[in-house]
């Protein structure tokens, strides 16, 4: 006898969890669509007209420098600390020594990561 158990107590959030995957995945796609269709794509011209008898413009790709990357990572990496410290914190009393030490070398973990970081030059703007 295999059957699907609906009155499992999860089961609802199972479906709401699908249907919002089904929904962001339509509402993507329609916008793309809508997007694609009534955008208007003959504005080239007027971007690169010139503007109050000033120099023209010159055309240049948007590349954005990997630098942005590197700091966000960096930042999301060393701020993720902060989430682990907290709970340790509240819980001080109750990790004793234990918990003193784990965090000390947890911080020395991430102490040795940013000066590693630090010495390849990750967090020098220009190199």
């Amino acid at each position: 006898m295999s059957h699907i158990y609906f009155a499992h107590p999860y089961f609802g959030a199972f479906i709401m969890l699908i249907l919002s995957f089904v929904i962001f995945g339509l509402i993507t796609e329609l916008s793309a669509y809508l997007g694609n269709k009534f955008a208007n794509k003959n504005d080239e011209l007027l971007k690169n007209a010139i503007y109050e008898s000033g120099p023209a413009s010159v055309i240049q790709p948007n590349r954005i420098n990997s630098n942005f990357y590197l700091i966000a990572v960096l930042f999301i990496l060393f701020d993720v600390e902060i989430i682990f410290m907290f709970p340790w914190a509240v819980n001080f009393k109750i990790l004793g020594i234990f918990g003193l030490i784990e965090m000390i070398l947890f911080l020395a973990f991430l102490a040795i990561g940013f000066v590693y970081a630090w010495h390849k030059g990750a967090l020098d703007w220009i190199r």
